[in-house]
């Protein structure tokens, strides 16, 4: 019996090149601004048009300052990317969704949100964390720029089949324990290069009873172990989460659609290249202390006191002792936001803990919604009078400081305690050290000025 990522790869396959790669389908293409401008080039270059523009859709987002977005955008470089994909976009005939409009935000956040990846899709995006799109059911992967223009002229890609994994983690989680921490205790047991070559299924009785935003999160992160991709076969709670949405099906096409979605699962009998299985109650609230994600410990832990060729040079750069623990390191900044945590939930989370409390004087902390929908979610809940009581504010839509592409950015030194997904030398500016958490670890070290075990707080 095929495993549900086989049905949907063999769904999509044009051709197959004999001794090498697989000509796929791709039923949807997103663009921003940083990987496409050379792809819009080539097109321009050999004179082709896009051959679906209605299944590409395009949107600024790692560039995009988080204040003033009214404003024209004071970096030269932003400006520049963020203007090109607009011309780009209305050259070619493509929805483009810009700065300050209602529909924009993070391509990752706003694509699931508006009902635009769907169940048994194949997706892609010039950018890493497209796995995040799996959440909906769907074969979702980052490519390159060239394979961007490939797509853009074809509407296919040529790509190998990966192998594929199943991860199935079961059991409850704990108190104050999240599908982040469940992703971060994925990759410090598979390391960053533990699941390269492969597509992975997350499955388990804990993958189940996540909500939609929590299989977002465990999907945007598939790629921080090595893997292609990850995603979630489609159940209740996919088809709760898609009902209604902008762009998914209605009427007669909806109940059609959910009929086809429940076939997509792996059969009883379906065979993968790796299983490997997790119980829930071995995770507590993990943080990271290396330089790549899979350098992690539960938060009530001490740092190994030995590890790989990298682990004396990170613990250099992070200012960290080797069998130590992080909890009362003092913090700088605490980001909330970014692909991985900018959703609906990650607020509710950050605001059960700081509810009632004080953010600490010398943090900074900048909270950012994954989209305008989020930020407008945010306030019907009544989410920014809880933060805004506790010292906290709220800024516009954008990647922010998951990476330094924008204003965002952290300065060296200085400790910042992150919800986003990647913690490399410098990744939130020159010298910044990132450790990655929950939104919940994230709100207590914002409330109490240094890393925090959040059940504490709870």
């Amino acid at each position: 019996m095929n495993t549900l990522f086989d049905k949907i790869w063999d769904k999509h396959v044009v051709q197959q090149v004999e001794d090498g790669p697989t000509q796929l389908y791709i039923d949807r293409l997103y663009c921003h601004e940083v990987t496409s401008p050379q792809a819009f080039d080539g097109m321009r270059a050999r004179g082709l048009k896009c051959f679906r523009p209605k299944q590409i859709y395009c949107m600024p987002d790692h560039n995009t300052p988080t204040h003033d977005q009214d404003k024209p955008i004071e970096d030269p470089v932003s400006k520049k990317q963020v203007d090109t994909l607009a011309k780009n976009a209305e050259e070619f005939g493509l929805t483009h969704y810009g700065m300050m409009s209602k529909d924009n935000g993070i391509i990752h956040v706003v694509g699931p949100e508006k009902g635009l990846s769907l169940p048994g899709m194949t997706i892609v995006c010039g950018d890493s964390h497209t796995s995040t799109h799996g959440a909906m059911g769907a074969v979702a992967f980052g490519i390159g720029t060239s394979e961007v223009e490939m797509v853009m002229a074809s509407q296919c890609i040529l790509q190998q089949k990966p192998k594929s994994m199943r991860i199935s983690i079961n059991g409850v989680l704990g108190k104050g324990v999240t599908a982040k921490d469940v992703a971060l205790y994925l990759m410090s047991k598979l390391t960053t290069s533990g699941a390269t070559g492969y597509f992975v299924e997350y499955a388990g009785s804990t993958v189940k009873a996540m909500t939609m935003e929590g299989r977002l999160t465990l999907c945007n992160l598939s790629i921080e172990m090595g893997a292609r991709g990850g995603f979630v076969a489609p159940d209740a709670t996919t088809f709760n989460y898609l009902k209604g949405r902008e762009f998914a099906p209605k009427g007669e096409e909806w109940d059609k659609a959910v009929a086809y979605w429940k076939t997509l699962k792996s059969g009883p009998d379906a065979v993968f290249d790796k299983e490997l299985t997790f119980d829930a109650a071995d995770i507590e609230p993990r943080i990271t202390y290396g330089t790549n994600p899979g350098m992690g410990i539960g938060i009530t832990e001490n740092i190994p006191s030995e590890g790989d060729a990298n682990f004396d040079k990170a613990l250099n750069y992070m200012q960290f002792e080797a069998g130590r623990k992080l909890l009362g390191t003092k913090v700088d900044y605490v980001f909330l936001g970014a692909c991985t945590n900018g959703r609906i939930e990650d607020f509710r989370a950050f605001a059960s803990i700081v509810k009632g409390r004080r953010k600490a004087d010398d943090v900074v902390a900048w909270l950012v919604p994954g989209s305008w929908a989020v930020d407008k979610q945010i306030r019907e809940e009544g989410l920014d009078k809880v933060l805004e009581a506790a010292g906290f504010e709220i800024r516009q839509p954008g990647c922010s400081a998951c990476l330094a592409m924008n204003d965002d950015k952290v300065p060296a030194g200085k400790l910042a305690v992150s919800t986003s997904n990647r913690n490399f030398e410098g990744r939130q500016g020159p010298g910044a050290r990132t450790v990655l958490v929950s939104p919940l670890t994230a709100a207590a070290a914002a409330v109490t000025g240094v890393i925090t075990d959040p059940r504490e707080l709870l």
